[in-house]
């Protein structure tokens, strides 16, 4: 397996995650520039954190159209493994890739803390080895990470299995008072139909090292390796 990590002009998690994918997990990682229009032979396509061109129109929205992305929606398209973290999953959805849209959060204000994350899907790689009772306390930085669809579509993410996590208490419980911004459902992740493409707001390779006293993202990263194709 070879994972790509894209860099955009204003990314800033794209090392956090190359690091935990060689370091943590031992994997062979490709760092590929935005403007290239060549995967380089990877097999799962990651989008980063960060501000792409400043978050300038809404975040995302000048990102998806670099010209990687054309290889990176056709490798999705594909069935190609592509993840999208923070500024990553607003990428997503704003291509073909991934429903939904990311908005500001409710209160308006940029929110950077730890959270509890419940996984919810039960047939992706990236939650199928995850305990489904267990709150798994993973960072958040946004100030749009409020996940907001039309109705039909979230009785279609609902219907077909494709959230990934919803933002819950310590205790695993789902409530309006574990969601940081306002997202329909608790939404914290989902993925596509055909479950290899996955999105999220939290930070899963902020806590992936013993280091940073936090290794509950590490697991979502060992449970995709574990349940890839």
């Amino acid at each position: 397996m070879k994972f790509g990590v894209v860099t955009f002009p204003g990314s800033n998690c794209d090392q956090d995650m190359i690091d935990t994918l060689e370091i943590s997990l031992g994997q062979k990682v490709e760092k590929l520039w935005h403007k290239e229009n060549d995967l380089k032979g990877c097999d799962f396509i990651v989008l980063p954190g960060g501000f792409s061109f400043g978050d300038y129109l809404r975040s995302g929205a000048i990102a998806k159209f670099s010209p990687i992305m054309n290889e990176v929606i056709a490798h999705g398209q594909k069935g190609g493994y592509v993840m999208g973290v923070c500024n990553g999953f607003q990428i997503l959805c704003e291509t073909p890739l991934l429903d939904g849209a990311l908005l500001h959060n409710d209160n308006q204000k940029f929110i950077c803390k730890n959270i509890f994350l419940k996984p919810n899907s039960s047939d992706a790689a990236i939650t199928k080895d995850l305990d489904p009772n267990k709150a798994y306390k993973i960072p958040i930085a946004h100030g749009e990470g409020r996940f907001f669809a039309p109705n039909d579509v979230i009785k279609s993410i609902q219907d077909n299995n494709q959230i990934l996590f919803q933002y819950c208490d310590e205790e695993g419980n789902v409530t309006d008072e574990s969601n940081p911004n306002g997202s329909i459902e608790n939404i914290a992740g989902i993925t596509n139909v055909g479950k290899n493409v996955f999105g999220m707001m939290p930070h899963p390779e902020r806590a992936a090292d013993e280091n940073l006293s936090n290794i509950d993202g590490k697991f979502f990263f060992e449970s995709i390796l574990a349940n890839l194709k």
